[in-house]
């Protein structure tokens, strides 16, 4: 069978690993528009690098009435997991060397002032009595939450009401580190062809079935041919969708949104001092993608800080992609859902655009609001980050990601953003078992899968509490991101 996979960034990279590792005669290519894997979205300063499982990001506990859900939270937290299980694989089969150069331990912290008080007293009262979160703690003191996250309290005035959580045991992933070392272990060791420099600009049907995949590549037209076809690339894979005359693809529209960091490059000393990501809430009307944080990054062996997301609208479907690009991607039957959310989200769409115009002394008066002092403390330039495309469905805007499969299983794509890459390989292995059933049910698949996922039912991992513990301590271990294990690389460094 001939897998064709467009887009080698986390997705697809982790798509098409899976696919070998489950199914060795595969035939899978990847054909990728950038000159290398994990270009894109995935790239490291594209995004916060967050390891999202819930630990600190408010918009995942959704408040209503002072009733705090937490479905979401434990969902992504056990898709996280999930995906550290495969991560941890991937060490064990030598894959990656080491693991510091993907993932290493960084605090998740929430901070609110006065006015949210009450709120991150009632989700850490309902957090904390899960397993997933029974190492949370809980301070409205000044000086514990200032030996937590020092750089957002050293200079702040001591009357100020804050409140913090903190988890010790978060992690800062480098996505794009991880997308290389896996992209060269599944081109080497698994048989994958990769085909960079080539960009799809159609995709359609044969008479006979298969589908005819038309790229521009370095230049040349060359057309390639599927037996199934995913698509995982990012904003761009709208377009395909539309092109593809599947059905279903009139339900959807994309509904681009930029975004900006601010950058400080720091020196190890400095990032032992603040070993953290702290997040915040987000304004009224702003999208979850912009709830504010102050986080550490570490990027091929250096530390720096971020802070961020400043949102944006723009246009375009991928970073470095054009205006037209978007233009030519629409349809007539696009445009009143378009229309209904610029009505139905008027205020999202005024912050958007407020924000796109948005100078350097703004977004460093925010960082000055954030964590007082620290505007003047290192030295930040504004960085672009990657484009999202949230998703219109139905006329509705969706804040989520969704795995799309055609009725034939033959073709499959994702659409969305956050939480993305971090339950990249979660949500591959749910695609993988929706549009190659007759592969992933087979004997030796099912063995493979169970190495690969010693447990990958997320039921479990939410309501067994012996069973998570026991799959998040090996995992932690191998990954090297147990408090035990970061402190000993710290004191012999």
């Amino acid at each position: 069978m001939n897998v064709i996979i467009i887009g080698a960034g986390i997705m697809g990279t982790t798509f098409a690993t899976l696919a070998k590792e489950m199914a060795p005669n595969l035939d899978v290519t990847i054909l990728e528009r950038l000159d290398g894997p994990g270009a894109g979205n995935s790239w490291v300063f594209n995004n916060a690098g967050t390891g999202h499982e819930a630990n600190c990001e408010l918009n995942y506990t959704p408040v209503d009435e002072e009733v705090i859900s937490v479905e979401k939270a434990l969902k992504i937290h056990a898709q996280f997991n999930v995906a550290k299980q495969f991560w941890a694989y991937l060490i064990e089969k030598g894959a990656i060397k080491d693991p510091s150069t993907f993932i290493n331990r960084t605090k998740h912290c929430t901070i609110v002032s006065e006015t949210a008080i009450n709120e991150l007293r009632l989700r850490f009262k309902e957090m904390s009595a899960h397993h997933f979160f029974e190492e949370m703690r809980y301070s409205e003191d000044f000086d514990e939450i200032k030996s937590w996250i020092p750089y957002t309290m050293e200079h702040r005035p001591r009357h100020e009401k804050m409140a913090a959580t903190s988890i010790e045991t978060g992690t800062d992933v480098n996505f794009g580190a991880l997308t290389e070392q896996m992209a060269t272990y599944a081109e080497n060791e698994l048989g994958v062809r990769i085909e960079y420099g080539t960009h799809v600009r159609r995709v359609h049907r044969s008479p006979s079935g298969s589908w005819l995949i038309e790229t521009d590549s370095r230049g040349e037209s060359v057309q390639y041919k599927a037996d199934v076809l995913f698509v995982g690339a990012g904003g761009g894979a709208f377009p395909l969708l539309k092109k593809s005359h599947q059905p279903f693809g009139r339900r959807f529209t994309g509904f681009p949104v930029g975004g900006r960091f601010l950058q400080a490059p720091i020196t190890a000393e400095q990032a032992e001092h603040y070993r953290a990501k702290t997040y915040g809430k987000a304004k009224v009307g702003a999208p979850p993608m912009s709830v504010p944080h102050l986080d550490l990054r570490v990027a091929n062996g250096r530390h720096y800080l971020l802070f961020g997301p400043f949102a944006s609208f723009k246009p375009v479907l991928e970073k470095g992609r054009g205006f037209f690009d978007y233009l030519k991607s629409m349809r007539l039957h696009d445009i009143p859902g378009l229309l209904n959310v610029t009505f139905e989200h008027f205020p999202l769409v005024k912050y958007l655009v407020s924000e796109t115009f948005k100078g350097e002394k703004s977004m460093l008066e925010e960082l000055e609001n954030f964590a007082p002092g620290i505007s003047k403390q290192f030295d930040w330039k504004p960085v672009e980050a990657g484009q999202r495309v949230q998703i219109i469905k139905d006329g509705d805007l969706q804040m989520g990601t969704e795995i799309i499969v055609s009725s034939d299983k033959s073709y499959g794509t994702l659409l969305g953003a956050s939480p993305g890459a971090s339950v990249s390989p979660e949500v591959m292995l749910r695609a993988l078992e929706r549009m190659l059933p007759q592969l992933v049910l087979k004997d030796d698949a099912k063995k493979k899968l169970h190495e690969i996922f010693p447990e990958a039912d997320l039921d479990t991992l939410i309501n067994n509490p012996a069973r998570y513990r026991k799959i998040r301590d090996s995992v932690n271990e191998r990954l090297g991101i147990t408090v035990a294990a970061t402190e000993a690389e710290a004191a012999t460094s």
